[in-house]
């Protein structure tokens, strides 16, 4: 029996803004053992008997960052594959081409464990334990989902009823009186949101539920563009038939519709890190309440998150405060006011804020840059390049840039010259001039780019040739 753990990794966290942005998701926020919430999914991924192949489905433009994390903790070298979506268009959509993916390369009965990439579980041993139970139900053509026991009325989760191993019914996320009558009677579980089924199961109920959705999926899977990637292969859905699948969540399309679905019951140390709150909950308080991740001097200061990647913090005679510093990003909120972080993100976005999309670091797939100032008509970056990466062949329309270069090698193509520069050297690229770096050599290539030019912004970037096929 084959069996194919996969993971859904996308969303913008927007409750969990300044740290995640719409171009640097929830996922891949790094807790304090340093390793992302993606990451963790993996490793929990690999738990799993006789993996031999982890599929995870996100968004195009977080392919290279994601192959970057994975590589850092296969230790094992398990096969991945990346079911690359151009868009969100919801869980259903994912689990749609997730289960057509699997029937094709599988077979009917290749067994699916489905979850999240952004939650956190912190017992392995009964999470493995929970997951073979599910994969012996789903052998016996159920569609199990995961059930949390809960331990308080939490009121921002949805609810399992179940009597026995039987889901009775769905529950939207209650108030807190219902909350505690659901905890009083034992009946009731919290929805983790993790899901187990063979790919014949899921693809004959979302046939019978939602086949607009399937047939939609089925056609952006048939025209997809597979290629190779450095872990295993990429497959990326098509783009026009994709935008036209109908967007719809797994729990109101098939979840909530079908018969004789099946519950797991668990008590897996599971947290959905949903607001900065949950989050907190990972690190041990000191003796104040005050959870801390970074460096921050506290005075007359009682249960507190503050966390901080860069900078000291200091605080005096506050209380019940969260406070997250980021490199370009303040966020001072009341605790109980947590989940509403999400409404200042939205305001960044309907603003045209840069700070609701990118940090001040931006990954690339051929390495990261870093704005280091800017103002009326020039930005300064700090560039690094990947050994043996590259950048697109390009051209500008509205600034000139100045390279220098800091550490390592640079082949730079700068209109017709091709140039070798070491450390210390530079070149300057008028507008409209077409160019490529690269980085020839084994070390990491660090360089210093000056823009200047009446128009700054990052859309001003004609590709023509790119080995990331983003051209």
């Amino acid at each position: 029996m084959k069996i194919i753990p996969t993971i859904m990794s996308g969303g913008a966290g927007a409750r969990l803004w300044p740290v995640s942005r719409e171009a640097h998701p929830k996922p891949f926020i790094k807790l304090a053992d340093g390793k992302s919430l993606l990451q963790h999914a993996f490793l929990r991924a690999a738990l799993l008997p006789d993996v031999e192949q982890i599929l995870t489905i996100t968004n195009r433009e977080l392919f290279f960052k994601t192959e970057d994390e994975y590589r850092e903790i296969n230790a094992s070298g398990i096969a991945c594959t990346y079911l690359l979506e151009p868009m969100g268009r919801d869980t259903a959509a994912a689990t749609s081409i997730a289960a057509l993916h699997v029937q094709q390369a599988y077979g009917d009965d290749a067994i699916i464990v489905l979850f999240p990439a952004d939650h956190m579980i912190r017992d392995l041993d009964a999470f493995r334990a929970a997951a073979v139970e599910a994969i012996e139900l789903a052998a016996r053509g159920r569609l199990v989902t995961f059930g949390i026991n809960p331990n308080y009325p939490e009121t921002g989760y949805g609810y399992i009823e179940a009597d026995g191993q039987d889901v009775v019914r769905f529950v939207e996320k209650p108030d807190v009186a219902r909350a505690k009558e659901y905890i009083a009677s034992g009946k009731f579980y919290w929805n983790s949101g993790m899901f187990c089924f063979s790919a014949g199961t899921m693809v004959e109920l979302m046939q019978q539920h939602c086949p607009e959705i399937l047939d939609q999926c089925r056609k952006s899977l048939l025209a997809a563009h597979q290629s190779n990637a450095v872990s295993g292969t990429q497959v990326a859905l098509d783009r026009d038939l994709f935008a036209q699948v109908p967007k719809n969540s797994i729990d109101y399309a098939v979840l909530e519709k079908a018969e004789h679905i099946a519950m797991v019951g668990c008590d897996i140390g599971w947290t959905d890190i949903g607001s900065w709150n949950a989050l907190s909950e990972l690190i041990e308080p000191d003796g104040s309440g005050n959870r801390i991740n970074g460096d921050a001097m506290l005075i007359e200061t009682e249960n507190c998150f503050i966390q901080s990647s860069e900078r000291l913090i200091g605080t005096v005679g506050v209380q019940d405060l969260v406070i997250v510093d980021s490199a370009d990003a303040v966020l001072v909120a009341h605790k109980d006011h947590a989940q509403n972080v999400k409404q200042l993100f939205a305001q960044l976005k309907a603003s045209g804020h840069e700070a609701h999309s990118l940090h001040r670091t931006v990954h690339r797939p051929w390495g990261t840059y870093t704005t280091l100032e800017e103002g009326q008509r020039f930005k300064i970056k700090r560039i690094e390049v990947k050994p043996g990466a590259s950048l697109s062949l390009q051209m500008h329309h509205h600034r000139s840039e100045h390279w220098v270069v800091v550490s390592g090698t640079a082949k730079v193509v700068n209109g017709e010259q091709e140039l070798i520069l070491n450390t210390n050297e530079s070149t300057y690229i008028p507008c409209g001039h077409k160019h490529r770096l690269e980085n020839p050599g084994i070390m990491r290539l660090v360089m210093i780019e000056v823009q200047s030019g009446d128009y700054l912004g990052e859309d001003d970037i004609v590709r023509f040739e790119d080995v990331y096929g983003r051209e």
